[in-house]
């Protein structure tokens, strides 16, 4: 086994833990402790429906099932010890959940369930039933001669089991729990004064079930919540006679039916009944997973805010204080670099951007492109209104973006209706690049302003994910976006980039020559160091790279949210070498890399993360930081995240990962709380 690389899946696993933590934290509000859950067990979700259906398909892959994957394991030896950290991982989640709900109870809020209720809540439930949720049913009856309808996962589901005394035979049914926004999973009780009362919409349907089945015999009935799992895989047809777009549409169309490979039940279920949904199902051994009462337990992000004061309040978003109200942000853009770092900076200001570039007279031409945007989303109605006054609107969104597929399908019919260009998605790369290009004529030419950034265009998220951004209108690194938005309009022409780092062809390698140039400043006694902060850092020949680096004498200083494929502090291979990773409230997920270059330091920020597929298989942009001041303001922002003795741990033992020690006498230091301070302090100047 290859001990020098930790592996990707078992780093994802630690990862979530670190998730978990903040549920487990008591210096989290309490309700906040209880998103964080819903935060882990969706988290959980989609790592089974893409990471560990894709080892299920190695493992039964002749060809594959003897490969060594990062980290020395074959795929089964791999699938193993992951189901093995998962359910580990598990019984500290229900563990978790149980010490929440006691905590909760403490403070006057109480999770009811059906046998639970005073006569008041038991008619209310009864009403409310009849009124929101009977319409919602389609209870399915399971026979053994017949095919079971298709069940698709993303719900929770009701398997129930009616038999009557000295029948040997059972009926067994299937019940799938009808969450929406006019349905919601928790549904508030009348309760008495001082107390919250909260019931699943589970136990309303459990209530009500003899109502439910009411035509049929039987003087034993149980109820038993169950999830199927499905390989969610992407399987685009290869058919010329499709385009691109309409061939994403129909596997996605056909990813509802993915294979089932994973059922998640309540132990208490009758065997019959588990044997009748394994068989309807199709399911191996393998594939089931004993549970507790309540699933789909993602819900938890959405409890009923009872208490506000348990919940975490986010301070409310800071203006750039370069950026004024009522003032031209092209103006303030013309005149010097301004550089964001969301959420403790407003997003408005990129939308803002926009609609400005949206109805000035002399702008021509907007190029966006587009991977993750929000459902009503201000981006796309900035875009349909600047194409509704005449300007040029170019687009790209990217249809292979993972779960946002059918969205970012509707988002591209509504933009083609309103007569925006749609550049066609390109079939073996994914576009993840965060870049808009406004040209406007001034004078006697067209004058270019450009956007880079880390996160997507999406005012939802930008409110609780960590990302920087930047505009510009540096005439050089404009020219290159330019050529970026070329060969999206052309992915057959090969550009040149002269400042910025662009994927899949040149990234890498730029990559690769400033660490090696580190190398060599360590070599000849000059300043050597990088700090890097990113999602990932899973790629073999990167670490390697690092690897050497730290070797040299180079100083690397990592911060990496989730996966960890390096092993940081490693006598007589990575001495040189600390990685930490925050997880808070908001979601790290900026990408930032300094480098010292001898004492002329240089930085990057961007979309791409560390990882293969960003340098090698998808168009990624990072833009150089060419203004000082802004190169100084990241290099302090590195540091106080580098600094945070509260909410980082050390990478160096992903397998408990423990919280960054404080030095001896140092005050205690979270790294977002003092960012916002850092930014405010930096406005009120």
């Amino acid at each position: 086994m290859d001990f020098s690389f930790n592996n990707r899946e078992l780093s994802w696993l630690s990862f979530n833990e670190r998730v978990l933590q903040e549920a487990q934290d008591p210096t989290v509000p309490l309700l906040s402790r209880l998103q964080f859950l819903g935060i882990y067990s969706n988290n959980q979700d989609e790592f089974f429906k893409v990471r560990i259906a894709n080892l299920m398909r190695l493992s039964r892959s002749r060809k594959q099932r003897s490969r060594l994957l990062l980290g020395g394991y074959t795929p089964g030896a791999l699938l193993e010890a992951v189901s093995r950290r998962a359910d580990r991982a598990q019984e500290a989640f229900t563990t978790t959940y149980r010490s929440i709900l006691h905590e909760m109870e403490r403070c006057g809020i109480h999770v009811l369930d059906e046998t639970q209720l005073s006569p008041d809540q038991e008619a209310f439930c009864r009403d409310y039933f009849t009124a929101v949720v009977s319409p919602r049913l389609v209870p399915l009856i399971l026979r053994k001669s017949v095919k079971i309808p298709f069940l698709p996962d993303g719900n929770a589901y009701l398997g129930i089991r009616m038999a009557c005394a000295g029948e040997g035979t059972a009926r067994f049914a299937v019940v799938r729990i009808p969450v929406s926004s006019a349905c919601p999973r928790f549904v508030m009780l009348p309760s008495e004064e001082g107390r919250s009362d909260v019931i699943f919409l589970d136990d309303i349907i459990r209530l009500m079930i003899d109502d439910i089945f009411f035509m049929f015999t039987y003087d034993r009935i149980s109820v038993h919540t169950f999830k199927i799992m499905r390989d969610a895989e992407l399987t685009i047809d290869d058919d010329v006679s499709k385009s691109l777009f309409e061939r994403i549409a129909e596997g996605v169309e056909e990813r509802r039916y993915g294979s089932p490979m994973r059922l998640i039940y309540d132990r208490e279920m009758p065997q019959d009944l588990l044997d009748m949904l394994v068989a309807k199902l199709k399911l191996t051994p393998g594939m089931l997973a004993p549970g507790d009462r309540y699933h789909l337990m993602k819900d938890l992000m959405k409890f009923p805010k009872v208490r506000p004061e348990l919940l975490t309040e986010n301070p409310k978003a800071l203006r750039h204080r370069d950026i004024l109200p009522f003032q031209s942000i092209l103006k303030v853009v013309r005149r010097k670099d301004i550089f964001l770092n969301f959420p403790y900076h407003s997003f408005q200001h990129v939308i803002d951007f926009l609609r400005e570039a949206a109805i000035d007279p002399r702008v021509e031409r907007i190029c966006i492109t587009l991977y993750r945007t929000a459902e009503h989303s201000k981006v796309i109605n900035a875009l349909v209104n600047a194409a509704k006054n005449g300007k040029e609107v170019t687009v790209l969104v990217e249809l292979k973006a993972r779960f946002d597929e059918e969205q970012n399908i509707e988002h591209t019919d509504l933009l083609q209706r309103e007569g925006v260009r749609i550049l066609p998605t390109i079939e073996d790369l994914k576009v993840h690049s965060k870049i808009i290009l406004v040209e406007r004529r001034e004078g006697s030419g067209v004058r270019g302003y450009a956007y880079i950034g880390t996160g997507n265009f999406n005012e939802d998220t930008a409110r609780i994910y960590g990302d920087y951004g930047l505009l510009t209108a540096h005439k050089g690194i404009v020219e290159d976006v330019r050529n970026v938005f070329g060969f999206l309009m052309n992915s057959h022409k090969r550009y040149r980039y002269k400042h910025l780092l662009v994927s899949p062809y040149f990234m890498r390698d730029a990559f690769t020559a400033l660490i090696d140039r580190e190398i060599r400043h360590a070599r000849k006694g000059r300043k050597a160091w990088i700090c890097a902060k990113c999602n990932s850092l899973t790629d073999e020949r990167i670490i390697e790279r690092l690897y050497a680096a730290g070797r040299a004498g180079v100083e690397v200083r990592l911060i990496v949210r989730g996966a960890c494929c390096l092993q940081p502090s490693v006598a007589g291979m990575s001495e040189k070498i600390r990685a930490i990773s925050i997880v808070d409230k908001y979601l790290e997920h900026a990408r930032l890399f300094l480098f010292a270059n001898g004492g002329e330091e240089v930085a990057y920020i961007g979309s791409a993360d560390w990882m293969s597929r960003n340098l090698d298989r998808r168009v990624e942009v990072c833009t150089p930081i060419l203004d000082r001041q802004i190169l100084k303001l990241l290099h302090r922002v590195f540091d106080i995240q580098w600094s945070d003795n509260t909410k980082a741990r050390d990478l160096s033992d992903p397998e408990n990962n423990p919280y960054v020690k404080a030095a001896k006498d140092a005050a205690p230091l979270r790294s977002q709380t003092a960012l916002y301070t850092y930014y405010k302090e930096q406005s009120e100047k």
